[in-house]
């Protein structure tokens, strides 16, 4: 985890892209997570981004199954669930994106943990950011009590304002943002909405270091105000 060698499997593009996450950065993510996370329910997910053909990275999403008992049932997901007596969260998003997607963890190579993000279920969720170098080795086996379809959609969308909406909603006298992607693949249309897009938007910007196109204003449960969203509301508040 966070370790600075290089990973042969994966392009140089792509280790160019992430050398900045692969840093020593669990300390002060512990810290945080023991102090205001830890005695309530535990998560971890999986953003697996892989490359195309042409260059760009693109990230697994799933549809969750209408007869699943998660929370989320019916809506678009990323691989994972609650932890059940794991060591680390690493350990919960491999082995839920297993059962969940038949994804196998030795072909995906783990460069980062984010922050973790609360739900209004009562669940913080650690986003696990994984690297699948082979798609071509990787051969779904959706099991059908959970994923009723899975699908992959470009990382950079997440900072583009294109094919966005949002919401205004309000939590403990504070306003803040919803936001919705939608993404059409075949003849499905698909949304990516609430913590799933606040995490693969939060992702996307370290990945390519920069912020999104647009406010994102989240909850604290969120992380809150970003620095991209003052300069942004200043601008705003000139006009």
């Amino acid at each position: 985890m966070g370790s600075n060698k290089a990973d042969p499997r994966i392009s140089q593009r792509i280790q160019g892209l992430l050398q900045h996450l692969r840093i020593p950065q669990r300390a002060g993510f512990n810290n945080y997570s023991s102090s205001q996370f830890r005695p309530i329910k535990r998560a971890s997910v999986l953003i697996c981004l892989f490359e195309e053909d042409d260059g760009n990275l693109r990230v697994f999403s799933h549809f969750e199954s209408f007869v699943s008992v998660s929370t989320h049932s019916g809506e678009v997901a990323l691989p994972g669930g609650r932890e059940e007596g794991d060591a680390e969260d690493v350990e919960t998003a491999l082995r839920e994106a297993k059962e969940e997607i038949g994804l196998d963890p030795s072909l995906v190579t783990v460069v980062a943990s984010l922050e973790p993000f609360g739900s209004k279920y009562g669940v913080t969720i650690t986003p696990v950011i994984g690297i699948l170098s082979n798609k071509d080795a990787f051969t779904p086996m959706l099991n059908p009590n959970e994923v009723e379809a899975l699908f992959d959609v470009p990382l950079e969308m997440f900072l583009k304002d294109e094919n966005r909406r949002a919401v205004e909603k309000e939590r403990m006298g504070k306003k803040h943002l919803v936001h919705f992607f939608d993404y059409e693949v075949g003849n499905k249309k698909y949304v990516i909405w609430a913590v799933t897009a606040a995490m693969l938007i939060r992702a996307a910007s370290l990945v390519y270091q920069r912020p999104p196109a647009f406010l994102e204003l989240r909850p604290s449960i969120w992380g809150g105000l970003t620095e991209n969203d003052i300069l942004i509301l200043q601008r705003r508040s000139k006009q």
